[in-house]
This record gives C-alpha cells, structure tokens and sequence, in this order.
C-alpha cells in the first residue's frame, strides 16, 4: 500500500461517503495518521442520483474526488481498494491491495439494495444506489423512448412507455416527480412521433401511504403533487414477480413494462470477520453503543447507514439518510482524540433537522418538527439546502446553472445515451 511510517496511531476509515468524509474532515492535521479508503475515488451526493437518473444533472454535478476533499489535509492518505476481510484479533485489514494493520478502525460502508430475496426482480429490475446505476436508469429511459417510436405494435410500444417505480420513499416519489416532468415537457417536444400521454409512470408502495417516514400531511400533498403530474400511485401494492417484461404483484395490478426501478429498500453492506453478534441480521447493520464502538470491540467503530444504534429518542436506530452520517462523523473525530489523549468521549445525540422530499418544479414538502408545509416556499427550501450541501463549490455551481436552466426552458439537458445498457447482461 506504500502508507508512510509515522509516530502517530492510525485510522482507518472504509468508505467516503458522508460519515467518512466529515470524520476524515475533522481529524485534519491532528496527530493522528488517517487512511481513508473506497473503492471509488469520488464522493457521491446520493440525494440528488435521481436528478442524474431522470437527465437533469450530469455525474460530475453530484461527485466530488476524494481526493481533492483531503487535500489540505496533511495527514489524511487516500487509497482506491476494496476491503475483504477484518481481522480483529491482530488489528488489521485485508483488502485487494494488501494488507494493512490499524489502531483504531471504522466502518461507513453504507447499504446497498434490497431485493427482499426476489431474485428475478433483483436480475431484471434498476437499482439506483449509485452513479453507475443512476447512468444506467438514464440510458435504459432514453434508450425505451427511441425504442418506442420504432415499436411494430400498439402493445410493444407501451411497455416501452411505462414506467414503473417500486418504493414510495423519498427516492421513488422524487424520481416518479423526475420522470413525469420529462413526460410532460420534454417527449412532446423531443419525441413528435409518440403521443405523450401514452407514456406511464406507476409508483407502487407497499404501505397505505407515499413518503411513510414522513408525516400524514406532509405524505397527502405529496401524493397530490404526484397525481397532479399524472403520476399512478398504487399503495397497498407489493411486487411479487417481474421478468424484465410483466410486473406481477399481491393485488390484481398487472404491469406490461420494460423498464421496473426498484427503491424499495437497503440493507446493510458489512465486511466479513467480525463476530456474527455485532451484526443486527436483519438488517445487516453493525450494533453500535453511544460513542459509535461496534459491540464488544474497544477500537472498531462504525459510523452512518451501517451503524444501528438504540436511543430513547430512536429505539430501531436512526434513519439512513444523511444527517446522522454527518453528525457522528464529525463527533466521532473529536472523541476519537479523546481516546487517544485518556479523555472521555461524548455520547452521540441526534439533532434531528426535519425530512424533505421534492416532486418536481414549485412541488415539495418538509417536516421541521412541529412545522410542516409543502408547495413553492418548501420547494426553494428544498433546493436551497441540496445545494449548500454540495461537496465543492464548482459542483453548487453548476447544479444552481442547471436548475435555473431546467426552470427558465422547461427541459432537462443531460439527455444522453453515453452509454447504450442492455439489462439482460448487466
């Protein structure tokens, strides 16, 4: 790994995601050797994969070197690996460049997609937990539309023109808000030879409402605004079976669609070698005490999406969005030096800063505790805190320029197949 020797103790952080990057950021050129390590060399500001998903923003908007996030750190490395295997009793890693020992390691692997164990939806449908995928939804939409406009029947063409989304959270409601501006401004003016109001979208949740985590007020305007695009909620609704062509599910819905994205669900991406009792099976989240030290290991933490940890306030943990990620990142660095110097560490506390969700232009709606609202000023709300959240202020930029573009011209310019996907051979 060629990681310079050093007098200070190390950390090893697994993943640069929000809780890596604002532990990494806050232990900046404390006496401490830090190792950060992923197996891509970009952040990804993971709200905003639907924009890239739906041609509203490139990947470059939403993605930000690593790199460059430490490099005024003079003691922060980074290195591009993947972690195999922790081996706890000799304080080390195994990863596919090496291995390397640690003082103190944590873990913000984050989650990835849960199929629930369906293994035809997981082979046929779009997860978009990434920029890969995100590129992927992108060109499997573009690519449906042209397809469409060739289709040789009436019952090919519109399983090309719909559009199913399974997951009523703040990802599918946003992306179905997505998808439905692009039905309404864009395949008019693109697309003549189609008639627009062929084209479908379908959002399918298996609870009684949309936006569940959210409030009843906040899930019946959002409902509303998706209606009013002319998105088809179906709650209720689960999907039992998909085979890349038919979308089956508990009720009598049957679906004819070639394109099914699936944000149903995440689970938790742990790495093999600690004990089988630190993992919460269910949800393959790392049990974690107050300070964020996974259970029965001193100097293992874990950190974000990956760490469950029981409060009063959250007795089944706190929610996977970012927020959390943040906030025990950038206290796990200051209890961390606590440690180190034989000081105690604080107890983590969630400041719970209110949820928000999007459904498209003047359309969304916030919860800030006892406040709620929705409509145009959650909309500028919405927006205003996506953008100063940005990683990197060319990327707060160029999303603000593509947002008043978007506005201003009613269209989505990102519109290109860079990359035809076949989803038989992903």
């Amino acid at each position: 790994m060629n990681i310079p020797e050093s007098n200070f103790p190390r950390l090893i952080i697994v993943g640069g995601g929000f809780a890596g990057i604002n532990l990494a950021k806050s232990l900046k050129n404390k006496p401490i050797q830090v190792l950060l390590i992923d197996k891509h060399n970009y952040h990804t500001f993971q709200p905003l994969l639907y924009q890239v998903s739906s041609s509203g923003l490139e990947p470059d908007s939403i993605a930000y070197p690593l790199r460059k996030i430490i490099k005024k750190s003079n003691n922060v490395i980074f290195r591009l690996t993947e972690v195999q295997e922790i081996n706890p009793q000799s304080n080390s890693i195994e990863t596919t460049i090496g291995t390397i020992s640690y003082d103190y390691l944590v873990l913000a692997t984050g989650t990835t997609t849960n199929f629930f164990g369906n293994k035809n939806v997981e082979a046929y449908s779009m997860p978009m937990k990434t920029v890969p995928e995100a590129l992927n939804i992108r060109s499997l939409i573009l690519q449906n539309l042209e397809k469409a406009t060739i289709a040789k029947t009436e019952e090919e063409r519109k399983a090309y023109l719909n559009f199913v989304i399974v997951g009523a959270g703040p990802t599918g409601v946003e992306l179905a808000g997505a998808i439905a501006e692009l039905k309404n401004h864009v395949v008019p003016r693109d697309y003549r030879d189609l008639n627009a109001q062929d084209m479908q979208i379908h959002l399918l949740e298996g609870a009684g409402r949309v936006l569940p985590p959210m409030s009843k007020q906040a899930s019946a305007k959002a409902e509303k605004f998706l209606k009013d695009l002319g998105v088809q909620v179906h709650c209720n609704t689960l999907v039992k079976e998909y085979d890349g062509k038919k979308v089956e599910t508990n009720s009598d819905l049957e679906l004819e669609s070639e394109t099914l994205i699936w944000a149903a669900g995440v689970t938790g991406s742990p790495v093999k070698g600690l004990a089988a009792n630190a993992l919460m099976e269910r949800s393959n989240r790392y049990k974690v005490n107050r300070y964020n030290q996974v259970e029965n290991y001193s100097n293992i933490f874990a950190l974000g999406d990956i760490a469950y940890m029981e409060t009063e306030a959250f007795p089944k943990g706190h929610p996977q969005v970012a927020q959390p990620a943040i906030q025990q990142g950038q206290l796990l660095g200051k209890n961390i030096m606590n440690l180190i110097a034989n000081k105690p560490m604080r107890k983590f506390k969630y400041n719970d800063k209110g949820s928000m969700a999007t459904i498209g232009r003047n359309k969304a709606v916030v919860d800030l505790g006892k406040v709620k609202f929705g409509g145009f000023f959650a909309w500028f709300v919405w927006m205003f805190i996506h953008l100063m959240s940005l990683v990197g202020f060319r990327n707060r930029v160029v999303v603000f320029f593509n947002w008043v573009y978007n506005y201003v011209n009613f269209d989505k310019a990102a519109r290109l197949i860079i990359r035809p996907f076949d989803k038989l051979n992903k």
